[in-house]
């Protein structure tokens, strides 16, 4: 009975790098190379989703600490978020990231649109818009590759 103990603990050890790092590490690749953005937005949300749980874990790793079953909890959550049948991170993006980048979104636009800026504030706001636009390149510049 203690080898079974110890395989299924050591299955337990493995599960977890597998399931949250090795698995959407390779469909993240797979993704990349196919012609469907589909599972592109699955996996791009899954790994936004992923770092804010992993910062999150780091933060409430006191807490998490007396909790035993935390790394079940993850687990299942991580499962969740990765398995195709579920696909929990396209649903947890379209369901609560997306309104929120986009309610600031907007909110910003408005900003920009209703307050002229001087002429110092006008170079500051060039500045901002080139580096916008170099971290999200407009769709013209996507399809030349």
């Amino acid at each position: 009975m203690t080898k079974l103990w110890t395989f299924i603990t050591q299955l337990h050890s493995i599960a977890g790098p597998v399931l949250t790092l090795l698995y959407p590490l390779y469909a993240s690749v797979v993704a990349i190379e196919s012609p469907s953005k589909i599972d592109d937005e699955q996996w791009l949300a899954y790994w936004i989703i992923y770092s804010f749980l992993t910062l999150a874990e780091m933060v409430l790793q006191p807490i998490l600490e007396w909790i035993p079953i935390w790394y079940d909890v993850k687990l299942l959550i991580v499962a969740w978020l990765v398995l195709p049948q579920f696909k929990g991170a396209s649903y947890l993006y379209e369901r609560f990231v997306r309104e929120y980048i986009r309610k600031h979104a907007s909110e910003r636009e408005h900003q920009r649109v209703h307050h002229q800026p001087e002429k110092k504030s006008h170079n500051v706001a060039k500045t901002k818009k080139k580096f916008v636009e170099f971290i999200i390149p407009n769709k013209e510049d996507q399809d030349t590759y």
